[in-house]
């Protein structure tokens, strides 16, 4: 019988979003493959991993570098859609959609405004070397056939992979945005001072959970801080160990040092594992919104930190899973956007 447009009312809007985002991620499922450059470019995957190992045995830092470039890619850019989702009944929609599609790679130019200067990602984004370095390599291999976006995708499975973490399948066919958002870059990436609402709603917004925002929280178990984003809370906080709030005091000053760095995990920074969630245990957090997630013991999330505190294998696994996630929230896809040839620069 042929699907017939019908007018249908939902109990709740929370309801009719859920059952949106559903369809939209079957969707953009059958869109991407894991097997998408099998015949146009079989050493793709390769030659991005052997990459990326090669990046972060010389410096482990970048892998968390790597691991942010794509979460900071898939949370900015939006475009309007219009679309028909076919589950019980037939809708036509109009869809923002939010996706990987390398808009974080934009430079500036004199006609283009990137997100590269927004507050978030000035003076803090790194590996964009490394990108393009892969990005490189394989428009020699294969010219024009693999995106910027799945390069980011790509590298970020095996940057958690090769400090210790468990990589994910990333399936592939993104293709890369000729438009970035400086604006949105600004607003819609969760910021370090946000207390536990607001991070709820960031990551609500591009449609995780609570129980995800906690999980993707986790890559803070690599990585590094500037000082000027967690000053007020070893100064002014009073939720934190005063031995751990006098150590970072040393290397981040009162007043000046405001680049000066400091890993988010003091145990084991070059290694993907679980001192995240033990630290914040410790209330040894490095910035605000990290210790939002465990308040003093019975917060909404401050049971699942301490799961993970606990379980390293429950916490890689759900990582992994919510970054599979990430991955595939509406990239562009099929004739959408472009392969571009420098991922700094939209094509000519």
């Amino acid at each position: 019988m042929a699907a017939s447009f019908v007018s249908v009312s939902f109990p709740s809007f929370k309801f009719k979003y859920l059952l949106i985002f559903t369809c939209l991620i079957g969707i953009v499922s059958a869109q991407l493959s894991t097997k998408f450059y099998d015949k146009t470019c079989p050493k793709a995957v390769k030659t991005i991993t052997k990459a990326v190992d090669e990046a972060v045995s010389t410096e482990p830092r970048m892998g968390a570098s790597l691991l942010r470039l794509h979460f900071h890619d898939c949370f900015v850019q939006a475009s309007l859609i219009s679309l028909i989702i076919l589950c019980n009944c037939c809708m036509s929609l109009n869809i923002i959609q939010h996706g990987c599609d390398a808009s974080v790679l934009l430079d500036d130019t004199a006609n283009f405004t990137g997100e590269k200067n927004s507050f978030p990602n000035a003076n803090s984004l790194r590996g964009f070397e490394v990108i393009d370095n892969i990005k490189s390599a394989l428009e020699e291999l294969c010219p024009a056939t693999v995106s910027c976006a799945d390069i980011l995708a790509v590298a970020a499975s095996e940057s958690v992979g090769a400090l210790g973490g468990q990589r994910w399948n990333v399936p592939l066919g993104r293709r890369d945005s000729i438009t970035a958002s400086l604006s949105e870059a600004n607003s819609d990436l969760p910021a370090p001072f946000l207390d536990l609402s607001g991070l709820i709603t960031a990551f609500a917004k591009k449609n995780f959970t609570t129980e995800e925002m906690v999980t993707l929280s986790g890559a803070h178990t690599i990585g590094q801080a500037r000082c000027i984003l967690f000053r007020n809370r070893i100064y002014n906080e009073t939720n934190i160990d005063s031995s751990y709030a006098a150590a970072l005091q040393a290397a981040c000053p009162f007043e000046g040092g405001d680049d000066n760095l400091s890993p988010f995990d003091t145990k084991t920074s070059a290694t993907f594992d679980n001192a995240y969630y033990q630290n914040l245990v410790n209330l040894k957090g490095l910035v605000h919104s990290d210790q939002q997630l465990f308040v003093n013991g019975s917060g909404i999330t401050d049971g699942q930190v301490s799961r993970y505190s606990r379980n390293l294998g429950n916490f890689k696994k759900d990582f992994s899973d919510a970054m599979l996630k990430m991955s595939m929230i509406t990239p562009l896809t099929g004739s959408d956007g472009q392969i571009r040839t420098n991922c700094h620069f939209i094509n000519a």
